[in-house]
C-alpha cells in the first residue's frame, strides 16, 4: 500500500461540505487521481481510526481559464466522499 499522504491530498472545506458532514456524516477529501475506492477507505481508517461504511469518488475537471489572453485549463482532480460510520467523526474536522 502507498503511503497515506500519497493517497489523502487535503479536506475539501466548503458550504456543500460541511453541510453534508452535519446532516449525513460524510467527509469530502482532495485525493490521488490514480487512487481507488478501496485504498481510499483503508487510508482514512488507518489515519484516523474510524469504520467507512461508504467511498464515493468524483472525478473534477478542471476549469477553463485566460490568463493575459491565452486560454488554458486548470488540472483536473479527483473527489471523494467519505461516509463515516455512524457515532463517528473525524476529529480534525471538528475545529472547523
Amino acid at each position: 500500500m502507498r503511503p497515506i499522504k500519497d493517497i489523502l491530498v487535503a479536506p475539501v472545506m466548503s458550504e456543500k461540505s460541511s453541510g453534508l458532514r452535519f446532516s449525513e456524516n460524510n467527509y469530502v477529501f482532495k485525493v490521488s487521481t490514480s487512487t481507488n475506492k478501496i485504498e481510499i477507505k483503508r487510508a482514512v481508517e488507518k489515519r484516523f481510526n474510524v469504520i467507512v461504511d461508504e467511498v464515493r469518488t468524483v472525478n473534477v475537471r478542471g476549469k477553463m481559464k485566460n490568463v493575459r489572453g491565452v486560454a488554458g485549463r486548470a488540472s483536473s482532480w479527483k473527489k471523494a466522499y467519505i461516509k463515516v460510520h455512524q457515532g463517528q467523526s473525524i476529529s480534525e474536522f471538528e475545529g472547523a
